[in-house]
């Protein structure tokens, strides 16, 4: 099937983007505005010359001569603090624009489900936030209003040129078929190497930060050189991207400065031609007598041929702009939200949770849960154990609705978590995930995250529970110490027991630790294990965890295997059941009994 062709602009997208000035449009129409008073005071300048030196010069007529000096310079200071307020207001238009649509792009961002991210390059949304809105940017402050500016300047020197002369302004503009199919050329051209690009800037932008984000891997298993080579190789595409739109450049403004010089030869020996004819340009409405014809005209095609050499860069500009309004659109218009239609906020949650035939896969398709049924009943503490994927975190996920069911319901005191106001509903949970993640900022903005409702005197309590405070205390600046990116001078214990303070400082209802033991040393463990005791009771908690004598004392324990539920019940009904949770307890037991 041949594939069909783009129109060379889309205008339906470049009305989309224009709409994007609504906020703006007292400024918006100011620059149009400006954009016409420039367009024809630039005449000025050739007109006054034109008239001087057939008028004032050659009747040596000193007083209109200063007279018409005056006005030039006048026209030329009016033309320069109009261009100054034009190119400045044109450039905070195009800020704003970007600014609200940073902002509304990452509000998208942080709103989308996980699913989005779980399919989607981290770099590719980074470019999608920074690169991509920039060149919209570029579509207001060097595209749209300039290229209005540029047409505009373009009929009123054509014109101008006609008024004064048409024979001579025809033999100037003899080469302007060939310009236009040039400038043609050059538009298609660029327009291809630039769709290039930006693939091969956002390949780049994936590349560097998942690389950068795992290079303890790469380090660790000595693979640099060869990641090295995959960069080399993704960086010389975007360098012969940009170096097939170089070419295009290189070849169009020689092309349009050859076409210049040979409007100026046509125009001085069409000039000449009647000058020396003794042609007294009687005609002329302005009664030129002739002597400033050929200078005239010079100004006039060197204003002509000024923004015509521009003009096909600011529709590439343009161009550039509708390609990744149109990517960022393309985000913006996909729906990846979690539906919020819930209503109900309560001031507080008991924690009474109860699974009902629900089944989830995150891709429609492959279930990771089948048919789960269980209750906890408020203030007691639910153990999940099972093999690596057989659902144990992904029953943790949709508890929270970070992503939806497919079939079934689950149910927070009785109450559908679907009819919760969503922030709400979270609001009552806390999560201490294996991978602990720490933002760069002091430790106590880590615990808080900012949230000026949680006091430092609540993190020290809560940190003197879990038995964080006398680290904290020893780090430089204690709570005020500066944590590096992810927490990397850090230990992972040490993470984690932030992590764990995090959860418990904002008071949850609903306490989710998901294997957040696994890395801590035995010391730490037993230090977390009894601050647990103290903090479960009264507080719904479920618990994962590989190692089974962390959670022999939970009430009820919930056994997964291959997405299905297995086994449910305590420790000593699920022992005596001789299943898949006694072969569990006694590998680990045997394991336990070896190293000892």
């Amino acid at each position: 099937m041949k594939e069909e062709k783009k129109p060379f602009l889309d205008f339906n997208l470049l009305k989309r983007i224009i709409r994007l000035a609504d906020p703006y449009k007292l400024v918006f129409y100011s620059c149009i505005f400006m954009s016409v008073v420039l367009a024809i005071l630039s005449i000025g300048t050739p007109l006054i010359i034109i008239y001087t030196l057939d008028h004032y010069i050659t009747h040596f007529d000193l007083r209109k001569l200063q007279q018409a000096a005056a006005l030039l310079v006048a026209i030329l200071v009016v033309s320069s603090l109009l261009r100054y307020f034009f190119n400045y207001i044109t450039a905070w238009l195009g800020q704003s624009i970007v600014k609200d649509m940073r902002v509304r792009v990452y509000s998208h961002l942080i709103h989308s489900r996980l699913k989005y991210f779980d399919t989607n390059a981290i770099g590719t949304s980074t470019t999608r936030t920074i690169n991509d809105i920039e060149a919209i940017n570029d579509t207001f402050s060097e595209g749209l209003i300039s290229i209005l500016a540029d047409i505009l300047t373009i009929i009123t020197v054509v014109t101008a040129m006609f008024y004064i002369n048409w024979k001579v302004a025809v033999a100037s503009l003899t080469v302007l078929p060939v310009l236009l199919w040039f400038t043609r050329w050059f538009q298609e051209g660029v327009k291809k190497s630039f769709q290039e690009e930006r693939t091969q800037i956002g390949r780049l932008n994936a590349f560097l930060q998942e690389r950068i984000t795992g290079m303890r891997i790469i380090q660790i298993f000595a693979v640099e050189e060869k990641e090295k080579r995959k960069f080399e190789e993704i960086n010389t595409q975007l360098r012969d991207a940009n170096i097939r739109g170089i070419w295009y450049y290189s070849l169009f403004f020689p092309a349009v400065e050859v076409c210049s010089a040979i409007a100026i030869g046509c125009m001085v020996w069409m000039a000449s031609n009647q000058l020396l004819s003794g042609a007294a340009f009687n005609e002329n409405p302005l009664d030129i007598k002739g002597v400033g014809i050929i200078p005239g005209f010079l100004l006039l095609i060197n204003m002509l041929f000024r923004p015509l050499r521009f003009i096909a860069d600011k529709v590439n500009v343009i161009q550039r702009g509708i390609v990744a309004a149109e990517r960022v659109f393309k985000l913006l218009d996909k729906d990846e939200t979690i539906p919020n239609k819930g209503t109900i906020v309560p001031s507080q949650i008991n924690g009474k949770i109860a699974f009902e035939n629900v089944s989830f896969a995150y891709n429609d398709a492959d279930y990771v849960l089948k048919n789960i049924s269980f209750e906890l009943k408020a203030g007691k503490t639910l153990a999940i154990v099972g093999a690596t994927g057989s659902g144990k975190t992904s029953t943790i996920s949709i508890l929270g609705r970070f992503y939806d069911i497919q079939e079934g319901s689950i149910k927070v005191d009785d109450v559908d978590i679907r009819d919760y106001e969503l922030s709400a509903l979270r609001s009552k949970m806390s999560v201490v995930l294996q991978d602990v993640f720490l933002f760069a900022g002091s430790v106590f903005e880590n615990i808080t995250l900012r949230n000026e409702n949680i006091s430092r005197e609540q993190v020290i309590h809560a940190a003197k529970l879990v038995g964080a405070h006398d680290f904290i205390n020893r780090l430089p600046g204690g709570y005020d110490y500066m944590v590096m990116e992810r927490g990397a001078t850090l230990s992972m214990g040490q993470r984690q027991l932030i992590s764990f303070v995090r959860a418990l400082v904002f008071n949850p209802s609903i306490l989710i630790l998901d294997e957040a033991t696994s890395s801590i040393d035995s010391e730490s463990e037993e230090l977390i294990q009894n601050a647990i005791e103290t903090l479960v009771k009264g507080r719904t908690s479920i618990v994962i965890a590989h190692r089974l004598s962390t959670i022999r004392h939970a009430h009820k324990i919930m056994v997964l295997d291959k997405s299905e539920l297995k086994e449910f019940g305590t420790h000593e009904e699920l022992l005596a059941m001789n299943g898949y949770y006694k072969k569990l307890y006694d590998m680990q037991f045997m394991k336990k009994k070896m190293v000892a």
